[in-house]
């Protein structure tokens, strides 16, 4: 896989997770009580079938080894998880009441935190893929 495409899937996935964690949001705000859990639920599902698409492209279309994989996957969570701190920020600085400072620390934790525990779920998805015929 050239590194062009890689660089492609990585983004794509990313934007998706964005997409997802702030449409679910908007969606969760509009709703109440238990729709709000749902809306939440209905977000964990959608972003659990981003990763498992790019695992399975990245498996199976490209032929990478797990690390790549694994490596790709967290890639994705983390610039997502970005663009949500992004958006986050973004949202602070035109909300009608504001926190006492901006979530600046957000920028750099969530990608952390998102991206190692991906590091290692995907790795593991991969490595029992990876025991099978492509």
């Amino acid at each position: 896989m050239s590194g062009r495409s890689s660089v492609r899937t990585v983004v794509l996935a990313a934007v998706a997770y964005v997409a997802i964690g702030i449409v679910s949001s908007a969606l969760a705000r509009s709703a109440d009580g238990d729709q709000v859990r749902l809306w939440r639920l209905a977000a964990w599902v959608a972003s659990a079938a981003v990763a498992a698409a790019q695992i399975w492209y990245e498996h199976y279309r490209v032929g990478s080894s797990p690390r790549p994989t694994a490596l790709h996957a967290a890639g994705a969570v983390a610039l997502g998880a970005f663009g949500l701190a992004l958006a986050a920020n973004i949202h602070w600085l035109f909300a009608a009441t504001r926190g006492p400072r901006a979530p600046l620390l957000a920028l750099v934790g969530w990608p952390v935190i998102t991206a190692v525990p991906a590091f290692l779920g995907a790795l593991a998805v991969a490595a029992v893929l990876n025991r099978f015929p492509r």
